[in-house]
């Protein structure tokens, strides 16, 4: 009889993949209906005060008459039957769906999946029978500016593609998608469709705790994204918007406003993965002051990554001061000698990113004018700003943006 081979830890590896999966379509079944039951409940509610029929009143008179039916069934007091109300609302307004349209189109585009009719809430109220005219674009732009010709959108839900309507799928293959309190979140501090929806998406793709939403929320993650798409320091490269980010925000350094590069290096290193959950995903550390010899000489870079999805090195120099054009020759330097010595053959080339305290629009633009290497110069802050001041700069671009395309 053959003795059996030792047991390894990894034998078993298989169990918990199982088990974890089982574990995840659980919870997503039952966050489903959890989404789809605070939904539909809101329509009511909605509807019912609306039409007249119910008063402030009768809501309070709803939620002490779950609590007898349903004793201990938490959510349903009068605060949270108005933030199932808002939740319908919001989501079931053309005011929503409209400037949003080809956005939604072609995300569902990409995720063919049809709408599970049994879930689905009934059509949201048509207020009139006319149609809304949406100026969007696929992909969100600055202040849903247009990149393409008007879509006509029904007020009330259409069948596309033989698919659900838009206001249907956007309930099944979105809403169900993130967790109450993310949507809380949202409801509370994002207020146009356009931010909504952009937040709506990160906490599918990103899969953000309440924590981490709160966080971009409160950092302004929208504004930043929007304004550095627009921005003269943007990578001139083909990689997609919103990769990276400019400003970035590092509050969580509690670094005085005076301080050195070494005291910047080594609290972002000390705070490794709030400073990875800032620059985003697929970042893998590869290390600081990563050695590089060229000739007889040894550099040493600041904070070297490795990016997964666009499968190249990602180099980020730390300056304490604000950008001058000299930093730019150095940066180019690290990446021809990490593309010539590190990089593989099947990776792309080396990106840099200049963390600026700091810098002059117009002096990034003329340093950036012929410069080859992908390079971008970004701010960075050690305490918050103010979603106020980045809505109003994004505001400001937007003018000066229509200004040009005018004259």
């Amino acid at each position: 009889m053959t003795k059996p081979k030792p047991i390894q830890r990894s034998d078993f590896d298989p169990i918990i993949k199982l088990i974890e999966e089982a574990r995840s379509r659980a919870f997503s079944n039952v966050n489903t209906e959890l989404v789809l039951l605070y939904f539909n409940v809101g329509m009511v509610v909605s509807l019912k005060v609306a039409g007249g029929i119910w008063g402030e009143g009768t809501v309070d008179e709803l939620a002490k008459y779950i609590d007898v039916k349903i004793p201990g069934l938490g959510g349903f007091n009068r605060r949270g039957l108005y933030r199932m109300k808002q939740f319908y609302e919001v989501y079931s307004e053309p005011q929503f769906v409209s400037p949003l349209a080809a956005q939604l189109e072609v995300y569902f585009a990409r995720n063919k999946q049809p709408v599970n009719r049994a879930h689905t809430s009934p059509s949201p109220r048509k207020k009139d029978g006319g149609e809304v005219k949406s100026n969007v674009s696929a992909v969100p732009t600055l202040l849903g500016r247009p990149k393409s010709k008007n879509i006509n959108v029904s007020a009330v839900p259409t069948h596309l593609n033989g698919y659900a309507s838009l206001q249907e799928k956007l309930i099944s293959l979105i809403l169900t998608k993130v967790n109450w309190s993310n949507h809380l979140e949202i409801l509370s501090q994002a207020k146009t469709p356009e931010e909504k929806f952009f937040y709506l998406m990160h906490c599918i793709n990103e899969k953000w705790s309440m924590r981490e939403l709160r966080r971009q929320l409160s950092t302004g993650y929208f504004e930043r994204t929007m304004l550095s798409a627009t921005r003269v320091s943007t990578l001139r490269t083909h990689i997609p918007e919103g990769i990276f980010k400019d400003p970035y925000i590092f509050e969580f350094l509690d670094l005085p406003d005076t301080h050195s590069e070494n005291d910047l290096e080594r609290a972002l290193i000390k705070n490794l993965q709030k400073f990875i959950i800032e620059v985003g995903k697929g970042f893998t550390y590869m290390g600081n002051q990563f050695r590089l010899q060229v000739g007889n000489k040894d550099y040493h870079t600041d904070l070297l990554f490795y990016h997964r999805d666009l499968q190249c090195l990602v180099l980020f120099e730390l300056k304490i001061e604000e950008f001058q054009p000299e930093f730019l020759g150095k940066l180019n330097f690290y990446l021809e000698a990490l593309d010539r010595d590190v990089k593989r053959s099947t990776e792309t080339p080396s990106i840099g990113i200049l963390l600026c305290k700091g810098k002059d629009t117009e002096v990034v633009e003329y340093a950036m004018a012929r410069n080859t290497s992908p390079a971008m110069i970004a701010d960075y802050e050690t305490k918050l700003i103010s979603k106020k001041v980045l809505a109003n700069k994004l505001h400001q671009l937007a003018r000066q943006l229509l200004k040009d395309e005018i004259d």
